[in-house]
């Protein structure tokens, strides 16, 4: 078997990318340990739900965390991202009813609640477990050994241990309160699962005549069918309109019964008539109202949303075909005043849309008023960081306005309620196991209460259920609290602020010290992806297309914390051309570091070059020693001092871009550090060396590309965990440690920032002549003079400059196939028939007898002229106004100043060069 020397000549990620995780999965790569001598990072996976497959929220919301959590494994963490998936108890029961009636055509019903649930199992264990096989696909390095389902053994005790520790301080009662009903769903749903949206609505104003003869009150209504379950009509106390009515009577239209009018703040006179139904049993500020006023609440529609007995003629009809047939019959009475087009709030299922009713039923609640002053407190303080900012005030002013969390469901497929009856005299008993008999009369007749807890209730453990609370184990020690939660924004209420207040109740700490917030994956029109539009993006096929790297670079640099993304295709490209590049760039490196065996050719030692020890700073653990100036030092050019500067450089950006959850930043650094510095300038720079007869020469060559490409490596590592590591395994290999004796570059070492690699002098030469170069490629572009062909130029140099711009001959002429430059003292030297260009310390001319088409050099200058001139007005523009003067720190002041000056420099030469062009293109 023939074993590769080098990377393939084409990029293909299909062919490693699967190998790769493989690789890792079985060398234990993803596996997070209590580690005494690490310190821990923790991220828990939001688990996704079992019914769903990979979908572009989850390759965003996955690849952020996976950025974050093999950044900090390069660091030297103990790094435990904790992965696992949501029973999903709506979805996932719907799916499973409709598999019953396609199969058996049955309804659950009609197998019983032991019988579905065993369907409901055999479902999650056929189809469970395929989102988190696509993860894989995605790169995710979780540690899958610690995986997790919210309805496993040890989440499902902590559950009923948290229903009985909140029921016996009193924060859970059961009571008969208006709560939100989805008919199609056939459950209750908290007011974080309803979803609000404006729709085009109607209101309609309807006559409720005085008992006593007269007009009585004309009342607004977007929902007539509920007037059957009218109590009374509510008037603000302070309006005069209606002094006289409170206290009466008015009769419900057509239907003939008398209701009073009350008084209380809750209308609002501006609003309508500032007359208002109330109607306790549909609508939650008619219930606090009937609250206050003692009303009954009767209600007038079923649970399945038709019309009842209340409703006489109309029982039995669906809602909707009673309001249209309810209001015809009020208008053909006369009591229809008028109507008016309205947009109005209409809340919906988060999971089936249906609108959903407000209905009065007994059901389980959680007290949250106690639970939610710890989880404002933190946030205030600071032990909760909200990333970016702004979204701590949803959280706060979702804490403050919070009403008790309705947690019961009429459903089967989720933790059921521990609560038990006695059926012999009724006692009530709340217990973590079932009771075998009575606490109260001993009989051992018990039935559990048949509803179960919302989905929300479990996932607010997810932090610490996860690693074995209630139980102290020594991963609960370790890696909890966790450190940061990645999240979409339109989460934080459904379930950020529940882990919170849970966790501070039960654990009295906060579940994690950041809440990384992002946006949504819009489609190029900036439209939020749906079914119904057809414009979802499966990432499956993104990877197979594109690779995984590429989705996950285009991703990362393309979100910003807390706003959205357009996902688009040239984004997509662009991140596969930079890979590409990267692997071009690579499979050049190893070629010119092995002889014609596929053995590796002698290298330079890095940390002599860099004078024993500063090297080692970066990727080895050690620490840096920093010495005078030695001979090591010397042996490097200026191209290799100034790469070694720019990695540096990039280093220290993007670790503190990193660790400030800036990793779009910190991903478009490493962007340009690759193809712009190391592939497009230092590797041209050096081909010559490499190709040279200067053995020496060539050992420190070799040696200073490795260095960088390996420390490149590492910083792209958990953006392009794929691409990265297939590299990593043809570079020389660095001697295997306790954590990582394979050599993985997932388990390396993450490079740090040292001053000693910082070359300013080197830096300032090199870059003046790359300055020089791209002017001069500026000028063939303009001149349309082909590359090959062979120019001679004439440098000018200022501002004590000479010796920098003489130091970038060799690269000028290299770069810029100059076959001769002439560094002139003054103008005067230079010929009069030139193109030329300006940059900051230098002016460059080139003869153009042979290339020059003086128009267009009129106009190129004509350009540069017009640039120049707005950066004069605006320098100046700066400095005029009194308010940048009076604020504006001193040196910032002084650095405009400069500006100044050199922009008016600059602009008088390119003045001088225009009228001198001007001559040629008029004779």
């Amino acid at each position: 078997m023939t074993i590769e020397k080098n990377l393939a000549k084409t990029y293909d990620p299909k062919k490693f990318e699967d190998r790769i995780y493989d690789m890792w999965e079985k060398g234990g790569a993803f596996k997070a340990h209590v580690d005494p001598d690490k310190k821990p990072f923790t991220i828990v996976m939001p688990p996704p739900n079992i019914t769903g497959q990979l979908h572009m929220g989850h390759a965003l919301d996955q690849t952020l965390q996976d950025v974050l959590t093999r950044f900090k494994r390069l660091q030297g963490y103990s790094a435990l991202w904790l992965p696992g998936s949501d029973h999903a108890s709506i979805a996932t029961e719907v799916k499973v009813v409709d598999r019953i009636r396609e199969t058996e055509g049955k309804e659950k019903e009609d197998l019983g609640r032991e019988e579905f649930l065993k369907r409901a199992w055999a479902w999650k264990e056929e189809f469970g477990g395929k989102i988190t096989k696509q993860c894989r696909k995605l790169g995710d390095s979780c540690d899958w050994e610690k995986e997790r389902f919210t309805m496993d053994e040890g989440c499902n005790k902590a559950v009923n241990h948290f229903f009985v520790k909140l029921y016996e301080k009193g924060l859970i009662y059961r009571g008969n309160r208006l709560i939100n009903w989805c008919p199609d769903c056939g459950t209750s749903l908290s007011d974080a699962e309803v979803e609000h949206e404006d729709k085009n609505g109607m209101y309609w104003y309807f006559r409720y005549p005085a008992a006593e003869g007269g007009d009585g009150i004309i009342v607004a209504t977007s929902r007539p069918e509920t007037m059957f379950g009218d109590i009374a009509i509510a008037v603000h106390p302070s309006d005069e309109r209606y002094k006289d009515m409170v206290g009466k009577n008015v009769v419900l239209p057509l239907v003939g019964k008398e209701i009073p009018v009350i008084a209380d703040p809750y209308p609002d006179p501006e609003k309508g008539t500032g007359a208002v139904k109330i109607t306790p049993a549909h609508d939650p500020n008619d219930f606090e109202v009937g609250q206050r006023h003692g009303l009954d609440a009767p209600s007038c529609i079923n649970l399945d949303a038709t019309m009842n007995e209340l409703a006489g003629k109309y029982e039995g009809m669906d809602r909707y075909e009673c309001r249209k047939t309810w209001v015809k019959d009020l208008e053909d009475a006369g009591y229809l005043v008028k109507t008016e087009e309205k947009v109005i709030p209409v809340g919906g299922c988060y999971r089936c849309g249906t609108v959903v009713e407000p209905m009065l039923s007994d059901q389980w609640f959680v007290k949250m008023e106690d639970l939610a002053k710890p989880a404002i407190q933190v946030a205030k303080k600071g032990n909760l960081e909200h990333v970016p900012d702004r979204f701590e005030k949803i959280y706060l002013h979702w804490l403050e306005e919070i009403r008790d969390w309705c947690i019961s469901r009429q459903l089967w497929w989720v933790h059921r309620i521990p609560a038990y009856y006695c059926q012999q005299c009724g006692e009530l008993m709340v217990s973590e196991e079932a009771p075998s008999k009575c606490a109260k009369c001993g009989s051992t007749n018990i039935k559990q209460d048949e509803d179960v807890l919302d989905t929300w209730f479990s996932s607010a453990l997810w932090p610490f259920s996860t690693l074995g609370w209630p139980e102290e184990t020594e991963e609960l020690k370790y890696f909890y609290p966790t450190d940061v939660l990645v999240t979409g924004y339109d989460i934080i209420f459904f379930w950020v602020v529940r882990m919170v207040f849970s966790a501070l109740e039960m654990t009295g700490e906060v579940p994690f010290k950041y809440v990384y917030v992002h946006g949504l994956v819009r489609d190029a029109q900036g439209r939020k992806m749906s079914k119904s539009l057809g414009n979802g993006i499966d990432p499956l096929e993104i990877i197979d297309q594109y690779g995984a790297d590429a989705l996950r670079f285009m991703l990362t640099i393309g979100i910003t914390p807390g706003n959205d993304m357009r996902f688009k295709t040239d984004k997509l490209e662009s991140a596969r051309n930079f890979a590409n590049k990267l692997w071009n760039a690579s499979r050049f490196v190893i070629m010119n570091l092995q002889d014609e065996d596929g053995s590796f050719l002698p290298m330079a030692d890095m940390e002599s070059l860099l004078d024993a020890g500063s090297a080692g700073a970066q990727g080895t653990g050690k620490t840096p020693s920093v010495g005078a100036q030695g001979a090591g030092k010397e042996r490097l050019k200026d191209e290799d001092k100034w790469i070694i500067s720019r990695v540096n450089d990039a280093v220290k950006y993007i670790t503190q871009a990193m660790e400030k959850f800036d990793l779009a930043l910190a991903g478009q650094r490493a962007y340009d550090l690759i193809w712009n510095e190391y592939c497009d300038w230092y590797i041209e720079i050096v081909k010559g060396r490499l190709y040279g007869d200067n053995e020496e020469d060539k050992k420190v060559a070799r040696a200073v590309l490795v260095k960088a490409l390996k420390d490149m490596l590492r910083l792209l590592h958990p953006f392009m965990p794929y691409i990265t590591e297939e590299i990593w395994t043809y570079l020389p290999k660095e001697n295997p440690t306790k954590d990582n004796p394979q050599g993985f570059l997932i388990k390396g070492n993450w490079p740090v920032a040292d001053e000693v690699l910082t070359f300013p002098e080197e830096a300032e030469r090199l870059e003046m002549a790359m300055a020089v170069i791209r002017s001069i490629r500026n000028i063939r572009a303009e001149a349309d003079a082909a590359p090959s062909k062979k120019l001679s130029a004439y440098i000018v140099s200022k501002d004590g400059k000479e010796e920098i711009v003489k130091a970038g001959g060799r690269y000028i002429k290299k770069l810029a196939n100059i076959t001769d430059i002439t560094f002139a003292k003054s103008k005067e030297e230079v010929p009069e028939e030139v193109m030329s260009a300006v940059v900051d310390g230098a002016e460059i001319f080139i003869p153009t007898d042979d290339i020059m088409d003086y128009g267009a050099e009129l106009e190129r200058l004509t350009k540069e002229k017009k640039k120049l001139e707005g950066e004069v007005k605006r320098v100046a523009g700066k400095l005029g106004n009194q308010g940048f003067i009076s604020k504006a720190p001193e040196k910032v002041i002084e650095e405009e100043k400069a500006k100044q000056v050199k922009y008016e420099e600059m602009l008088a030469k390119v003045c001088d060069r225009m009228a001198a062009v001007e001559k040629k293109v008029n004779k």
